[in-house]
């Protein structure tokens, strides 16, 4: 049974009016028939009907069923709303849903009641709030979805002109007999040495134009990523109207960080070097070798603490100094982080760019490279058809990659600010979200 007002509660006590204790048809007057008299041996007549005791309480003093109030007694009040009977802590005026208790606009109070806390807001590709892995990953994704004209414009173009750039350097200037030479078990130490300063420079020539491209595309992409954050759309010529004032600074950037981390590997190898120089240039390559593996390792703790200088100087109009300061100053305390998510997307981007390029060199190898036979014996017929198709299926896989990179240092130099500076407000504000942050919690550290 229950006592929820409109449910009648079964068993209903007498009314006032009755007498308790009486009980039987009512005769002409609306009064209850008499007991019929009792025989000679003192025993009622039993009839067809319910049996009464002989023994009845006395008027006024039966109890009321269970749920139904007793006689001369107030009905308890009706049940709250919900479940139980009084609403649970939290809800109802001063709780959850309340307004002008925190959070955005919208929003009730979060962390009184059931609720967790409300959803930040999202005008673009990314939350308002600190951001996780996955959301930096998606954000990248999502603005490659959204903007994929203007993406795809910037990075094929910054990936032709940089490929155009090696094919030529690696057919007209760099020594391609490098790997041959190393490949012939007859070869003297001095050819051999020769060639492995060969194949060095042209690894080297390659890595730092690649890195150059990634730089400059991420430099192109932060307008449109940074837009994409705000859901604004925006245009190749946009893009780049915003970025021209700072591209000399940013190459200047460029060159410096080179040549800060190359200036930590030389020193690293420069024991090496002289003594191939002098002595023994077996010995002296093994050592240089040795000595500049254990300087990459200062030098890669550099490239990540300068790794959102270039977002910094883009979006901040900052100058250099100011801008390598500000990156270091974000990664301060977070260094394992950043490195882990950029390692995270070179992996990726490394992959995406493997699987697009191995079809390519596999036809590269049967059309100009002499055959399989040919790479794997170490005498490759590197020719202008093995460097075109090469470079046709490296093209492709930077159109790619490059907006994965771009796109997740921009992220991360955009979650770092959010973390220590509240960024999400002034993003907020710029995105036209009305209310938000007038009562939201602090962001995270």
């Amino acid at each position: 049974m229950t006592d929820t007002p409109g449910w009648a509660s079964p068993g209903s006590a007498p009314s006032d009016g009755q007498e308790t204790g009486a009980s039987g048809p009512a005769d002409a007057a609306g009064r209850p028939d008499a007991a019929p008299p009792a025989d000679q041996s003192g025993e009622q007549p039993q009839g067809p009907g319910v049996k009464w005791s002989k023994e009845q309480p006395p008027p006024g003093q039966w109890s009321a069923p269970t749920g139904a109030p007793a006689a001369g007694q107030a009905p308890p009040p009706p049940a709250g709303p919900g479940w139980g009977g009084q609403p649970p802590p939290g809800y109802g005026p001063g709780g959850y849903g309340a307004p002008g208790h925190g959070g955005p606009a919208g929003y009730g109070a979060w962390g009184t009641g059931w609720g967790g806390p409300p959803p930040a807001a999202k005008p673009g590709v990314i939350p308002l709030r600190p951001l996780g892995v996955g959301e930096i990953l998606d954000g990248t994704v999502s603005t490659m979805r959204a903007h994929w004209r203007t993406v795809l414009g910037i990075t094929l173009v910054v990936a032709v002109f940089s490929q155009v750039i090696v094919i030529l350097l690696q057919r007209l200037v760099l020594d391609s007999t490098s790997n041959q030479v190393l490949s012939d078990p007859n070869a003297t130490s001095g050819e051999v040495g020769r060639a492995m300063g060969d194949a060095m420079l042209d690894s080297g020539a390659v890595f730092i134009l690649s890195l150059v491209a990634t730089v400059i595309a991420t430099a192109l992409l932060t307008t449109v990523t940074s837009r994409a954050v705000l859901g604004k759309p925006v245009t190749t010529a946009e893009a780049w109207r915003d970025a021209r004032p700072q591209v000399l600074k940013l190459f200047g950037l460029v060159i410096l960080l080179l040549l800060i981390c190359l200036g930590v590997i030389a020193v690293g190898a420069l024991p090496g070097i002289l003594v191939a120089t002098t002595t023994s240039p077996l010995g002296g390559i093994a050592l240089a070798f040795l000595g500049g593996l254990v300087a990459c390792v200062p030098a890669l703790w550099l490239a990540v603490r300068f790794s959102l200088a270039s977002p910094a100087l883009m979006l901040e109009k900052q100058g250099i100094a100011k801008s390598m300061s500000r990156s270091a100053k974000l990664i301060r305390g977070s260094w394992w982080r950043v490195f882990g998510i950029q390692l995270l997307a070179g992996i990726i981007a490394g992959l995406v760019s493997a699987v697009i390029a191995i079809p390519f060199f596999a036809l590269a190898m049967v059309f100009g490279g002499g055959g399989m036979s040919a790479f794997l014996s170490g005498t490759p017929n590197v020719g202008w058809a093995y460097l075109i198709i090469t470079g046709i299926g490296a093209v492709l896989g930077s159109t790619i990659t490059f907006p994965i990179t771009a796109g997740v240092t921009v992220l991360l130099y955009i979650d770092q600010r959010i973390r220590r500076e509240a960024l999400d407000l002034d993003l907020a504000r710029a995105a036209g979200v009305q209310g938000y942050g007038s009562d939201a919690p602090a962001s995270g550290s």
